[in-house]
């Protein structure tokens, strides 16, 4: 497939360009025969800036198939720049503040960056406290402090421990740790002891045994550790520790870290 196959995507922001990503990607999803080359432009703080990345856009749309445009700009000025563009815009927060505007009695502050910068203060540093947290105790480097983890999430080697709790400290704020299950906690067949006193904030991640060894074989080719037999025998052996626990838990394979931490936050009841 050629770039000239592709349909140019682009997402606009006055700020740090993710929400745009979010949104305009998850829209996207509803097209799975679509294929798109995607560009993001963050910080777009001025009208200069915003004429440019219209010129950009126009020329493109001058040579083939029109682009589509995500925009989360909330600066009137740049917002209206934006929409003289030759593509397809898809305007993901005006269309909407006006009538936000309107049921809550007050006009919109129009200052970017609010959503995923300093605009709440508090919740930011709780956000970082929770990585700074989720980055120590990952792969249960550490038993400190585990009684002020919110979620503890258990599971064999190379199941998305590591980058569930990370995705569950930055966007949600969650105190999460990771502790890993190895050949002697299956042996014993019995909790790890440090988890002991806080079962109740265990949650297990499992897999399939082929994806498992695909995994474990980019890091380790050849070994036992990435060899269908032994994947195998470690999920096997996971999933009877979290039933006989009663530990909730869900198979990771073909699961997004996105859906993983949606699922965690439901089961478990978590508030952020």
């Amino acid at each position: 497939m050629t770039n000239d196959d592709l349909r140019p995507v682009y997402f606009l922001s006055d700020s740090t360009g993710i929400t745009a990503e979010t949104l305009g990607s998850t829209l996207l999803t509803q097209f799975p025969a679509g294929n798109f080359d995607r560009v993001t432009i963050p910080f777009i703080t001025t009208v200069e800036q915003a004429q440019a990345v219209v010129g950009t856009i126009d020329e493109l749309a001058a040579t083939g198939l029109r682009p589509i445009v995500f925009s989360t700009a909330v600066s009137t000025d740049i917002r209206k720049t934006l929409a003289t563009c030759k593509g397809v815009i898809v305007d993901l927060i005006g269309s909407h503040v006006g009538q936000l505007e309107e049921a809550l009695g007050t006009p919109a502050s129009g200052e970017p960056g609010r959503a995923h910068g300093l605009g709440n203060a508090a919740r930011y540093q709780s956000r970082m406290a929770a990585v700074e947290y989720a980055m120590e105790h990952d792969d249960g480097q550490s038993l400190r402090a585990l009684e002020k983890a919110q979620v503890i999430l258990v599971a064999p080697s190379r199941c998305g421990k590591t980058p569930t709790t990370m995705y569950l400290a930055l966007q949600h704020g969650i105190f999460a740790a990771n502790f890993p299950l190895v050949d002697e906690d299956f042996d014993k067949e019995g909790l790890p002891k440090p988890l002991r006193p806080f079962i109740s904030k265990c949650f297990g991640l499992s897999s399939n045994p082929l994806r498992l060894s695909q995994i474990r074989t980019e890091r380790r080719r050849g070994s036992p550790y990435a060899s269908l037999r032994q994947c195998g025998f470690e999920l096997r052996s996971a999933e009877r520790l979290y039933v006989s626990h009663g530990i909730p838990y869900l198979n990771s394979a073909t699961v997004s870290v996105e859906e993983m931490a949606a699922t965690i936050l439901q089961q478990m009841k978590l508030k952020h």
